[in-house]
């Protein structure tokens, strides 16, 4: 029997939307990047973007566990000498809080040209609304179907808002 490769034709991009009121940074960004990969289809391929698009709404209401908020710290580096300015999480937060889900989702994808890709696929937003109707995306429980980590994640719609 020969390996199956999926041609590019055959891909199916899918959106799926997720609400990320009351949930913990780390649990959502993996699943997040499970999804953008493509790593929850039967044609998951690892050197070709076969993964979904991925809307997150309520990036402000993430939760974290124990005092990551005033802990946790974001590092970045201006390529001049002493340019090396850090932040806590609850900075970040107040001021972008799209960068935080952004930052853990992006670490946990492959650092190379397919992953940079594949982050182009993620859309965060800091309220209940985002531009992507259009597209009509689905509940992130769809992509996982009805076990342990489906069951994290509600429908949000918009007759419910």
């Amino acid at each position: 029997m020969k390996t199956y490769v999926p041609k590019k034709a055959e891909i199916d991009h899918a959106w799926y939307v997720v609400d990320a009121t009351g949930m913990n940074l780390g649990r959502l960004a993996s699943d997040i990047a499970r999804v953008l990969r493509g790593k929850h289809k039967a044609i998951f391929t690892p050197n070709a973007d076969v993964g979904d698009y991925v809307v997150v709404i309520n990036a402000e209401k993430i939760a974290f566990t124990g005092r990551k908020a005033s802990d946790k710290t974001y590092y970045r580096h201006s390529g001049y000498p002493g340019g090396l300015r850090e932040e806590t999480l609850e900075t970040v937060l107040r001021k972008h809080p799209e960068r935080v889900l952004e930052t853990a989702v992006r670490g946990m994808l492959p650092h190379n040209s397919l992953g940079a890709d594949v982050y182009r696929k993620l859309k965060v937003y800091r309220g209940a609304s985002h531009p992507h109707e259009a597209q009509q995306p689905r509940s992130l429980a769809e992509a996982f179907g009805a076990g342990k980590t489906g069951a994290r994640y509600t429908s949000p719609t918009s007759s419910e808002e």
